[in-house]
């Protein structure tokens, strides 16, 4: 609650937002970046979510689709043909609210009508070009970045106050502890088997 005050705030003020959300796995950072971006579509403007990786990407389209009451476009590299073409006209006449992708998103060719926010995950996997490749793609866009590790180079962004941070200190009610454990490369054949039995149900 408290971080999404914190975006609401800067979204409504005259300055460009440029924000740090930082949580761990499962804090709900994709809820918050979500709630962020129709926000920016309930204002009348466009958001865009951009991941380092097409598996992350189509992961956050897939779970933002099952919950956005508004449209949610996926492009990356392996979208193409016509269902490329359909989401370059809705992002260039501001028909596509919102969209998902990778890198693909900052590529010349992308337009769109009027960029509002743009959320970059996992940002210290992007340069910095990139990330401002984003932000440059509408007039005064509002930039959020999530992370879920505060790596030393991201802490030194915040203490130089070129970001203003939000911290997800907790975790949703009923979210299962995450668990790592460390295993002998001898015992992948069992665990892909594992993982091919649990993805089956």
């Amino acid at each position: 609650v408290e971080a999404l005050a914190e975006i609401d705030a800067d979204l409504a003020a005259p300055r460009r937002m440029l924000r740090l959300l930082q949580g761990d796995v499962g804090a709900g950072k994709t809820l918050v970046a979500l709630m962020a971006m129709l926000r920016a579509v309930e204002s009348g403007t466009q958001a865009a979510l951009m991941a380092p990786t097409e598996l992350l990407a189509r992961q956050h389209h897939r779970t933002l689709s099952r919950i956005s009451p508004v449209p949610v476009e996926l492009l990356t590299g392996s979208v193409t043909g016509r269902a490329r073409a359909a989401v370059l006209a809705g992002l260039a006449d501001g028909s596509l609210p919102i969209v998902v992708g990778t890198h693909a998103l900052i590529q010349e060719k992308v337009e769109f009508a009027d960029l509002g926010l743009a959320v970059v995950d996992e940002q210290h996997r992007f340069g910095v070009e990139h990330r401002l490749s984003l932000g440059a793609k509408g007039a005064a866009t509002d930039v959020l970045v999530m992370t879920a590790t505060p790596i030393p180079r991201t802490v030194l962004l915040t203490q130089w106050g070129e970001m203003q941070t939000s911290r997800l200190a907790g975790k949703p009610a009923g979210r299962q502890p995450i668990r790592t454990t460390l295993h002998s490369l001898s015992t992948l054949p069992d665990i892909v088997t594992a993982l091919h039995r649990q993805l089956e149900r």
